[in-house]
């Protein structure tokens, strides 16, 4: 399984701008195919023809990542949100084309908890349809114009405790099957799946074809091989639905465990990462292998 493996740029740095450009090199010479970003905000100093060129130099690929909120979210009841989404959506696929992306992942239904200071609701039959027809109808009008340009949305399901809309990759498919276009497929993310799913390899045998982009994590999102999680049987997996896509990982967990530290919040690195970034690289990469010998 040749899958191209690349690194999240919240591993060395947030928010990045175009002062760290430089860091591609560095990411090039770990051996990694290609940088996952954060979708920058038009505020940002970050010009995205710029980072195409600069990720060009350095022979490196591109995915991005949106990132919403509750003024930008398809699912909600208020209308005034349902439009900042689908703006935002608009604005992530014109990214997405100027800085060479085609795929742009993430919760891209809105409705964020944790992080948006929310606190997970009750709803009731009613509403809880309504919510799934507001995520629905809003990326029915997405999908397609992501596929015209070129691109897919890739809808990510988070954890309970980060959103209430789609924690699980039965649900993503469902949404993803309703829309039914090819705008739109999924992104899973094994620290997610590690919470919400009966079993991960099963997971991705269910997502299927639907499955553009995979990330690789820890369950405590630390170096790939550091936790638990069971990495052969999910390469496996990935080789039984011939997923030939991007695998990203995103190990930001910093070895510090103080009391009382936020660990749920991003902190930069206190220390030289490098050889524990090859290390990790080379474990993905062998469970990959493994897994094409293993068919």
């Amino acid at each position: 399984m040749q899958n191209p493996v690349g690194i999240i740029s919240m591993q060395f740095v947030r928010p990045f701008t175009r002062e760290h450009f430089a860091l591609f090199a560095r990411i090039k010479s770990l051996g990694f195919d290609f940088v996952e970003m954060l979708v920058p905000e038009p505020e940002d100093d970050f010009d995205p023809a710029e980072a195409r060129a600069a990720l060009a130099d350095n022979g490196l690929d591109v995915v991005l990542a949106a990132r919403v909120n509750l003024q930008r979210s398809i699912a909600s009841a208020d209308p005034s949100a349902r439009k900042g989404g689908l703006d935002y959506l608009a604005y992530c696929v014109e990214v997405a084309d100027r800085i060479g992306a085609r795929i742009i992942g993430g919760p891209l239904y809105g409705e964020p908890l944790v992080f948006a200071g929310r606190a997970p609701s009750p709803h009731g039959e009613d509403e809880r349809k309504a919510r799934e027809e507001r995520t629905v109808e809003g990326l029915s009008q997405a999908a397609p114009r992501a596929r015209d340009a070129g691109k897919v949305l890739a809808l990510e399901p988070l954890n309970r405790f980060e959103t209430d809309i789609v924690s699980t990759t039965r649900q993503a498919v469902h949404v993803v099957d309703a829309v039914a276009d090819a705008g739109l497929g999924i992104v899973l993310d094994t620290f997610h799946m590690n919470m919400e799913e009966r079993s991960m390899p099963d997971a991705i045998r269910l997502a299927g074809h639907r499955l553009v982009h995979f990330q690789a994590n820890e369950n405590h999102r630390g170096f790939p091989g550091t936790g638990h999680i069971d990495w052969p049987p999910i390469m496996r997996a990935l080789g039984d639905i011939s997923y030939e896509g991007p695998v990203s990982l995103e190990p930001f967990r910093r070895d510090d465990d103080r009391v009382g530290l936020p660990i749920a919040h991003w902190r930069p690195p206190h220390e030289d990462e490098t050889e524990k970034l090859k290390a990790g690289l080379a474990f993905v990469r062998s469970c990959l292998a493994l897994a094409e010998v293993n068919q």
